[in-house]
């Protein structure tokens, strides 16, 4: 049975450049109508709530960087593999900051360049997405780092 991916039209929904969708929201929001996530990256300084699909949490406070870089690049990781044949969900607390920047570096594993992530994330998914320099710099730079990969 061919996968029911997130429809291009649905909110916070980003195609990447290879067609592959993924979903960003902010929690404060409520879950959207549609179809549920299949996989869950939840970027929070506290533990998410529990969710009835599997999820992942990376510790990463408000207009900060993840606590464990090496751990985040290798969730970013997972949940890009997950964009192709699954509906994957990426959201923080607002849905624009961390969920910006975790888009971005989904945006540049896909392979847009990385100067041009945050420029492409804020095109096709929120005009604010990545909210401070620091932010920014992570996904610049997101395709420079040795990150750890975990699955191959």
């Amino acid at each position: 049975m061919p996968a029911v991916l997130w429809d291009l039209g649905a909110p916070g929904v980003l195609e990447l450049p290879s067609g592959r969708r993924v979903r960003g929201r902010g929690l404060r929001h409520g879950v959207p109508a549609g179809p549920d996530p299949e996989h869950g990256l939840y970027l929070l300084g506290v533990r998410p709530p529990d969710v009835p699909w599997p999820a992942e949490w990376v510790p990463w406070r408000d207009f900060r960087l993840p606590t464990d870089r090496a751990a985040a690049g290798a969730a970013l990781r997972r949940a890009w593999r997950a964009t192709e044949d699954r509906r994957v969900e990426v959201a923080c607390r607002g849905g624009v900051g961390r969920t910006g920047t975790a888009l971005a570096c989904l945006a540049v594993l896909d392979g847009v360049p990385p100067e041009e992530a945050v420029a492409f994330v804020r095109r096709g998914y929120h005009p604010r997405a990545v909210e401070t320099p620091w932010q920014r710099r992570f996904a610049e730079r997101f395709g420079e780092r040795a990150w750890p990969s975990d699955l191959k």
